[in-house]
C-alpha cells in the first residue's frame, strides 16, 4: 500500500479510503490510485484485514441438498453476491438431517462469520435451538422467527396465481403433484393452498384423485406422482407441479403414455430452474425470485454482522410465471 501511495502522490490513509470505497475522495484523486493500484498489480489483503476487524470474510450456507437443481442454483447465486461483498462461501450440505442441521447450528461462528441457514429437517417446534449469539439469515418455510432475518418466497400467492393461470387458459381439472399430507406449514402446504384458493375462486370442488403425492421432489417422484394421478382414473387437463424436478418426471410419464402436452395436458413448475428452458417441450414455470433471495440474503447476512442489533427482518420475493411451451406459449412471462 505504500508502493501505491508513493507512485500516486497520496498518503497511505487515502490509498486505504480509495480502496474501502470511501465516498469523499476526489475524482481525480481516487483514478491516481487505482490507475497505481493497476500499475503495480496490488491486491488488497482482505485476510489480514477480516483479522484485524475479527473477523474471516467467510460466510455458510447451509442447503438440504445440491443434487435438486433449485439449491444447487441457489448456491451459485449466493456465491456470486457473496463476492460482490468480498466475501467467500462454504457450501454445507445437511441432507435434511436434523442432527446434521443443529451441527451446522452448533459450529456457524467458528467456521465463519454468519450462516445463512436453510432448514428442512427442523422444523417450527425446534425453533428455540437456534443460537441467539449467532449472526444467522433463514430461508424456506420449516421455521418462522421474529428473531431472525428470513427472506422467503410468496409461495400461496404464487400457487395461486400459476393454478388461475391454467384456469384461464380453459382448463377445469388440474393436477398437484408434491403434495405433502397433512402438512401446513412447508412449501408443500403453503403452495397447495394457494392451489385450493385458486379452485374455489373459479368455483371449482378438490378432488383428492388430482393430489399426487410426493415426499421428496426429484424427477422419478414427479414421474411416479403422475402415474399415482393417472392410475386412478383421473382424467387432469393440467398439471400444477410444485417444483421443476417434478414437474420434469410428469412431462416424462405423461410422453412414456402417449399423452400430449400442451394439447392433452398442460403443465406448469416452479423455480424456472435452467433446465425448465431445455425439455421438451420447454417448461412453463414460477419465478419465485431465487436470484433476488440469494441477494437479499447475503445483504442482511452483512447488515447483521456488521451491527448484531438492528431489527430483524422479514422479506418476501416477488414472482412471475414464465410462460413456455408445456402451456402453449413460445416464450415470454406473465
Amino acid at each position: 500500500m505504500r508502493d501505491v501511495a508513493e507512485l500516486a502522490g497520496v498518503s497511505v490513509k487515502t490509498v486505504s479510503n480509495v480502496l474501502n470505497d470511501y465516498p469523499y475522495i476526489r475524482p481525480a484523486t481516487r483514478e491516481r490510485v487505482l490507475h497505481a493500484v493497476d500499475e503495480l498489480e496490488y491486491r488488497l489483503n482482505t485476510s489480514a484485514r477480516n483479522l484485524r476487524r475479527g473477523r474471516t470474510g467467510l460466510i455458510s450456507v447451509a442447503l438440504p441438498e445440491l443434487a435438486l437443481p433449485y439449491f444447487a442454483e441457489l448456491a451459485d447465486e449466493i456465491i456470486d453476491a457473496a463476492e460482490d461483498q468480498r466475501l467467500r462461501v462454504l457450501i454445507e450440505r445437511t441432507g435434511a438431517d436434523p442432527q446434521r442441521e443443529r451441527e451446522v447450528l452448533r459450529d456457524g461462528l467458528r467456521v465463519g462469520d454468519g450462516l445463512i441457514f436453510s432448514p428442512l429437517g427442523l422444523t417450527q417446534e425446534h425453533e428455540p435451538e437456534l443460537p441467539g449469539d449467532l449472526p444467522l439469515v433463514l430461508l424456506g418455510e420449516r421455521i418462522f422467527t421474529e428473531r431472525f432475518d428470513h427472506v422467503t418466497m410468496q409461495n400461496v400467492q404464487a400457487a395461486r396465481a400459476a393454478t388461475t393461470f391454467l384456469l384461464e387458459k380453459g382448463r377445469r381439472r388440474v393436477a398437484v403433484l408434491g403434495v405433502h399430507p397433512g402438512e401446513v406449514g412447508g412449501s408443500a402446504g403453503l403452495r397447495l393452498r394457494g392451489y385450493l384458493a385458486a379452485l374455489a375462486d373459479a368455483g371449482l370442488e378438490p378432488d383428492a384423485d388430482l393430489q399426487g403425492e410426493a415426499t421428496f421432489w426429484h424427477r422419478d417422484t414427479g414421474a411416479r406422482a403422475m402415474a399415482q394421478v393417472l392410475d386412478t382414473g383421473a382424467r387432469p387437463d393440467a398439471v400444477l407441479a410444485l417444483n421443476d424436478a417434478l414437474a420434469l418426471g410428469a412431462l416424462h410419464e405423461l410422453q412414456v403414455r402417449g399423452i400430449r402436452v400442451p394439447d392433452d395436458v398442460a403443465v406448469i413448475g416452479w423455480d424456472d430452474i435452467e433446465e425448465a428452458r431445455y425439455s421438451t417441450p420447454s417448461l412453463t414455470t414460477v419465478d419465485a425470485g431465487r436470484r433476488l433471495i440469494a441477494q437479499a440474503a447475503v445483504e442482511r447476512l452483512v447488515g447483521r454482522i456488521a451491527d448484531p442489533d438492528r431489527p430483524p427482518e422479514r422479506l418476501e420475493m416477488p414472482y412471475r410465471i414464465v410462460e413456455r411451451g408445456s402451456t402453449g406459449a413460445g416464450g415470454g412471462a406473465a
